[in-house]
């Protein structure tokens, strides 16, 4: 049963990041696994941050942060900058363009985070989405 149970749990998982491709891919053109580097950046001081800290807070390598970021670059929401205390240190940093992204991209996940939360509400009180419940919303 427990393991019914993690295997459940991906797959909802995997529901859950296909829907947030398509509602982010449609819309803005971007994958959620894009947004969610873009996100880091948006939160980080300066709109900036090392690959290596960008790779930790998003769970992939920094040679996978790297090839990642180069669509990024190339549509000018991203730029390479150099430290200020270590010019061997190259910085992702969020273009004026990329802030703006961040924001629509996080308005369309505002949106489907809602429209999630009412499929998943419980009856008896719908202002209170479970695990459970937005799991099975999913399936």
């Amino acid at each position: 049963m427990d393991q019914q149970l993690i295997l459940s749990l991906a797959r909802s998982w995997t529901r859950l990041e296909q829907r947030l491709d398509g509602a982010l891919s449609t819309i803005k053109g971007i994958s959620f696994s894009e947004y969610q580097m873009l996100r880091v950046l948006a939160d980080a001081p300066d709109n900036a941050a090392s690959r290596v800290a960008l790779a930790e807070a998003v769970g992939r390598t920094p040679s996978g942060i790297t090839r990642a970021l180069r669509p990024l670059e190339k549509l000018g929401f991203v730029e390479t900058k150099k430290s200020d205390r270590d010019a061997r240190l190259a910085l992702a940093a969020l273009t004026t363009e990329g802030k703006e992204l961040v924001a629509d991209a996080s308005g369309v996940l505002d949106d489907l985070a809602t429209q999630l939360a009412e499929n998943a509400a419980n009856p008896a009180d719908p202002s209170r989405v479970d695990a459970a419940s937005l799991l099975l919303s999913l399936s």
